[in-house]
């Protein structure tokens, strides 16, 4: 089993404790793991992108032009990643903001409305773990208790008392995502 994966969005939107989160989880299973994250100098509000490779066997580089799954939560990611997904992959993407929905046929594609349910709910802090809810769905490569254990590791311990609430989050994102026809 090898998982290639890219989550890119804008700073501030969770993307790379995404991505740890998901690394963490990983570990907990004893699988090999690599966690690269890439952002502009302005961090908050620029663009930012973590690529994690997730195997059963060693990772020879942490470098990939083609993905297993693309997750996208804002339109320049969409236009920028599209195309890296690998015909038969997976592109998985918040409504939210996207004008521009992906055109390809060759993949599956999946839409999420987490921002809208966050805001909804009154929990814009859990977005990023509704996103890994709904992907854990279509890709169900770690296990919740993992998941779970793995968000503890990545969080700062003034955090966990938010840990229900991000399971919350995450069971409600495999409840809500939907696969586009």
């Amino acid at each position: 089993m090898k998982e290639t994966m890219i989550i890119a969005g804008f700073g501030g939107q969770g993307v790379l404790s995404m991505g740890k989160i998901l690394a963490y989880s990983a570990i907990m299973q004893d699988f090999e793991v690599t966690w690269m994250p890439s952002y502009g100098p302005e961090m908050r509000g620029g663009t930012a992108n973590v690529t994690v490779i997730v195997s059963d066997k060693k990772i020879s580089s942490p470098i990939a032009n083609q993905y297993d799954t693309v997750i996208v939560l804002n339109q320049q990611s969409m236009d920028k990643f599209e195309s890296k997904v690998r015909p038969g992959g997976v592109l998985i993407y918040d409504t939210n903001g996207i004008v521009n929905p992906p055109t390809r046929t060759d993949i599956e594609i999946y839409t999420i409305d987490a921002a809208e349910e966050c805001a909804r709910m009154g929990q814009a802090k859990m977005f990023n773990t509704m996103i890994l809810g709904g992907y854990l769905k279509v890709k169900p490569i770690v296990k919740l208790e993992n998941v779970m254990a793995g968000l503890k590791k990545s969080l700062p311990e003034r955090a966990w008392r938010f840990l229900p609430q991000n399971e919350e989050a995450i069971l409600h994102g495999a409840e809500i995502i939907r696969k586009r026809e």
